[in-house]
């Protein structure tokens, strides 16, 4: 069911972005309202203020604003919608998110969970660490974040994103 939503969130992307944040696929309560992590449960916005990597808390709704900070976004699949687990496999582009980020070259990606990292890595979920990973030629900063949703409460730390703010501030 949530794969045939038809309304997918729009790319937040321009040249030389300081950081571009990666998701799965948009939630179902996302893909309904059009915003990143909308979902009044997802840590997202709450966490972004609190790592110091915006000035601010910003609502789902002004997502947008956040290009004029350097911040885009994406996700693997911008057809699907929902939980992970809900997402068909086939809707996951790896190799089009790869062309997005030699089109636009930003310095640092962020994935906001180990499943959209193990996707772009193509390694179980198991063998991803949270933080800044090893370099890769041809790559910008890769960061593994703990998944800001409701859903994955069990696994949430900060840490991985104050690293982020850190590296962010810092560059």
């Amino acid at each position: 069911m949530p794969d045939a939503i038809s309304h997918r969130l729009p790319d937040q992307l321009r040249a030389d972005l300081r950081l571009v944040f990666v998701g799965t696929a948009a939630s179902t309560r996302s893909a309904a309202v059009g915003h990143y992590y909308a979902h009044p449960g997802n840590r997202f916005w709450r966490a972004l203020h609190e790592a110091g990597i915006t000035p601010r808390r910003y609502q789902p709704s002004e997502f947008a604003a956040l290009l004029e900070l350097g911040i885009g976004f994406t996700d693997l699949s911008k057809s699907g919608a929902g939980m992970d687990h809900e997402i068909a496999r086939q809707s996951f582009d790896v190799a089009g998110f790869r062309a997005k980020i030699e089109t636009y070259r930003p310095k640092t990606i962020a994935f906001t969970s180990k499943k959209a990292a193990s996707l772009f890595y193509h390694r179980p979920t198991s063998a991803i660490s949270f933080g800044r990973q090893p370099p890769m030629s041809g790559l910008p900063d890769v960061f593994v974040l703990s998944s800001p949703s409701g859903a994955a409460t069990g696994s949430w730390t900060l840490q991985p994103w104050r690293e982020l703010g850190e590296w962010i501030k810092a560059d």
